[in-house]
C-alpha cells in the first residue's frame, strides 16, 4: 500500500493539523479502518487523528460518455469548472466558488442556495458499485454515502453561464480572506448560524490565532499560528451560549477529525 507524507498545517484549508503518513487508495483498494479526506477544505485535523487514506490522482479525470458527465472522485472543482467553459456545459459554474473536490462535495451535498450538487447528479460509483441517486438519501449538507467514492455520473446539458459565474461570486464576496475551513456550522431550520453567533457576542472574537471572522461571524479563521485546541475551544463556547440562550444546537459543518465535540447541557 502506497503512502504519502502530508503536513495538514499547510494542505488543509484552515491550516491546522500534523504531519502524517496518510495511505493511498489505488485501483479501487480502499485500506480498512481509515478515515477518507479529500482536499481537507473542511476538516480539523487533532494532533492525534485516526488513521486516514485519500484518493490517488488515479481518480482526477473528467470525460464525456454516453451523453454523461464523468468526473473522479479526486477531481478539484476548479477543474470541472474550467472544463465546462470550454465545452460549454451548463449547470456546474458554482463550482468556482466552492473549494474541494467532487467527492467530499458529493459526501456532504455541497452547494449555493438552491444550487446542490445533486441536482444534476445521476450516479455515484462506491466499493459497491454503481449507485443511483434514487437510492441515496440526502438533504441540506448531508448524505447517506458511508462509503469511499470513486466517481459520478451527471447530467449533461449545454450553455455554460457567464452570468451564473459573475451572480456565484457576487453570492460569495462576504467571505473573509483568512485562512478557514469553510462555514463553521450548519445553519438550523429558519435561521443563520452566522446571526446567532452574532447574537451572543462572539463575531470577531478571537481565542489565540483564532477567531469568529469579523466579516462573516459564522466562519472560524486562522490569523496564524491557530491551534486545533483553540479552535475547539471557540467552536464549544459557541455552541453552549447559543444553546443557552436560544435552545438551539448548532452542528458543525467542519468535520472534526480526532475528537467528538460535545455541546454541554
Amino acid at each position: 500500500m502506497k503512502t504519502k507524507l502530508v503536513d495538514f498545517s499547510k494542505f488543509s484549508s484552515i491550516r491546522i493539523g500534523p504531519t502524517i503518513e496518510v495511505a493511498l487508495i489505488e485501483d479501487d483498494l480502499v485500506p480498512a479502518d481509515c478515515t477518507i479526506v479529500g482536499s481537507a477544505n473542511n476538516l480539523l485535523v487533532s494532533p492525534t487523528p485516526p488513521p486516514l487514506m485519500m484518493l490517488s490522482k488515479q481518480y482526477d479525470f473528467i470525460r464525456i460518455e454516453n451523453n454523461q458527465l464523468i468526473i473522479g472522485a479526486a477531481t478539484p472543482g476548479g477543474r470541472v469548472v474550467s472544463f465546462c467553459k470550454k465545452n460549454d456545459i451548463a449547470n456546474f459554474e458554482y463550482f468556482s466558488k466552492l473549494p474541494g473536490t467532487i467527492g467530499g462535495m458529493i459526501k456532504m451535498n455541497a452547494g449555493l442556495k438552491e444550487f446542490e450538487i445533486f441536482n444534476h447528479l445521476i450516479a455515484v460509483r462506491t466499493q459497491s458499485g454503481w449507485i443511483p441517486k434514487e437510492n441515496i438519501e440526502y438533504g441540506y449538507r448531508k448524505t447517506s454515502i458511508h462509503e469511499v467514492i470513486f466517481e459520478a455520473a451527471f447530467e449533461l446539458h449545454a450553455g455554460f453561464s457567464y452570468e451564473r459565474v459573475e451572480m456565484f461570486t457576487q453570492m460569495r464576496s462576504n467571505q473573509p480572506n483568512e485562512a478557514s475551513a469553510g462555514s463553521c456550522f450548519k445553519n438550523p431550520p429558519g435561521d443563520y448560524a452566522g446571526r446567532l453567533i452574532e447574537a451572543v457576542g462572539l463575531k470577531g472574537q478571537r481565542h489565540g490565532g483564532m477567531a469568529f471572522s469579523d466579516v462573516h461571524a459564522n466562519f472560524l479563521v486562522n490569523y496564524g499560528g491557530g491551534t486545533y485546541e483553540e479552535a475547539i475551544d471557540l467552536i464549544q463556547e459557541a455552541q453552549e451560549r447559543i444553546l443557552k440562550m436560544f435552545d438551539i444546537v448548532l452542528q458543525c459543518e467542519v468535520v472534526v477529525l480526532g475528537d467528538t465535540i460535545v455541546t454541554k447541557k
